[in-house]
């Protein structure tokens, strides 16, 4: 047996079997051509492809330096593929999601849920996104070399209330100075012309192809096909009412006799100090899920629970897709059907702020509109078909989430995978070893 494994011919075959199914796997088959290179590595070795070794050492060992050399490309090689393939550590930075994830948390993404995507723009920085470190806005990477959109076979699709990662779908154009904030919102907010030449505020205005984009992190509502409406904060698909689940929260006015609540006791409740919002003495804003308003209605000096909603029909400019024909906000909004890949949808003016982006930016075609007529590619366009899938996601904290209900869709290309299990939480509000949320780890993301 052990004969067997030092056997060169074994290792070719077995290196080669793990490759050739790995090569199958991504559908790039081209990569066959690396066949040849493991024959010469460990059959005819011809070619000296570890050229930081020394090919003769003397007593046949490589010096100190060397070996950590070596160990260290293995690393990262290693590091690289799983990350790219298999699985990816990922933090929860806002919250958004809570209490179904919080602030704090350190989970693992699945790439193999829904499929691993191709990196976009492969020759780039290992272990870091877009900006190098040490730096505020130095690019990771290079576009010397861009793929397409392409994701190779997972276990399955995107789900109805999965808890998805995936690329910020506005974040094609990003203004420095301003990273996590929406740039069409800015140019809604203060204008084109201020947003580009005012960088002592706003910083220069870069763009980032898809997978540089920031990663958010969300539940997906809905996916191609549904339709998706939300009455009084209370979501609807398919015409029926979304779950409840344990952790999701909206914002509640709490008005007591006059008297505060006591700050250790919203602690008890889990109402963290970034949440707590004063009005005045006898009133306050606070996230709640519904166990946290059923505790929180029982002290003796609380008089009323009361949960915030905006009525239908007062339209918030900044809720998607930013038109008056669609007087939404974000507890009242749609119904809106989601886009289908193959789908054809009859286009008009009235329709056309729902999938202009959809159209212009994700699908990649010249749309422009004269005289009241939409031309795509150059040609008059009274429908279109879809090429892509897309979905609708929003935060679990309904009230305090940057979402879909923002800026709308989710193309399919923008999913980078899954959140599947938390390894570690960490209460930024606690020192060590008190932060520690020991009842969290280790635990699966529902």
């Amino acid at each position: 047996m052990k004969n067997l494994l030092t056997n060169k011919w074994f290792k070719f075959i077995l290196v080669g079997l793990i490759y050739s199914l790995w090569v199958v796997w991504t559908e790039s088959y081209w990569w066959f051509l690396g066949l040849a290179v493991l024959f010469d590595i460990y059959i005819t070795k011809k070619v000296h492809w570890a050229f930081w070794k020394k090919k003769n050492p003397p007593n046949g060992k490589q010096t100190k330096f060397v070996e950590w050399v070596d160990a260290i490309i293995f690393a990262v090689i290693a590091a690289t593929l799983i990350r790219m393939f298999f699985i990816e550590a990922y933090t929860i930075p806002t919250s958004s999601m809570e209490k179904s994830m919080l602030v704090g948390d350190f989970l693992f993404v699945s790439k193999v849920s829904y499929g691993p995507k191709l990196p976009n723009t492969p020759l780039s920085f290992p272990f870091v996104h877009h900006t190098l470190p040490l730096t505020s806005s130095t690019k990771s990477y290079v576009e010397w070399i861009k793929r397409p959109y392409k994701r190779i076979a997972g276990f399955g699709d995107v789900k109805n209330n999965d808890i998805v990662v995936f690329n910020f779908p506005e974040g094609d154009t990003v203004a420095t100075l301003m990273p996590t904030q929406s740039y069409y919102n800015l140019v809604r907010n203060y204008g084109r012309e201020r947003v580009w030449s005012d960088t002592r505020t706003f910083g220069e205005i870069i763009s980032r192809p898809v997978d540089k984009r920031e990663n958010y992190i969300k539940r997906c509502i809905g996916i191609p096909g549904d339709v998706v409406e939300i009455k009084d904060g209370q979501v609807y698909v398919n015409s029926k009412e979304q779950q409840h689940f344990p952790g999701m929260q909206f914002d509640y006015i709490v008005t007591t006799n006059g008297t505060p609540i006591n700050k250790r006791l919203l602690e008890k409740i889990g109402i963290s100090k970034a949440d707590q919002q004063v009005f005045n003495n006898s009133q306050f804003l606070f996230p709640l899920t519904q166990a946290q308003v059923d505790e929180i209605s029982k002290l003796n000096n609380v008089t009323s629970v009361k949960k915030v909603n905006m009525a239908a029909g007062n339209w918030d400019k900044n809720i998607f897709p930013f038109s008056q024909n669609y007087p939404w906000n974000v507890d009242n909004f749609g119904p809106l059907p989601i886009p289908k890949k193959g789908e054809t949808i009859q286009l008009n003016m009235t329709n056309l702020p729902i999938y202009e982006r959809i159209i212009a930016l994700y699908e990649e075609h010249k749309l422009e509109v004269k005289d009241s007529t939409i031309f795509i590619d150059g040609a008059a366009a009274g429908q279109y078909t879809f090429a892509m899938d897309y979905y609708w996601m929003m935060g679990d904290n309904r009230h305090n989430s940057a979402d879909s209900r923002y800026w709308g869709f989710v193309p399919e290309d923008h999913v980078v995978g899954k959140a599947v299990f938390i390894w570690l939480s960490l209460d930024k509000e606690k020192s060590l070893p008190a932060g520690i949320r020991w009842n969290r780890l280790f635990r699966t993301v529902h």
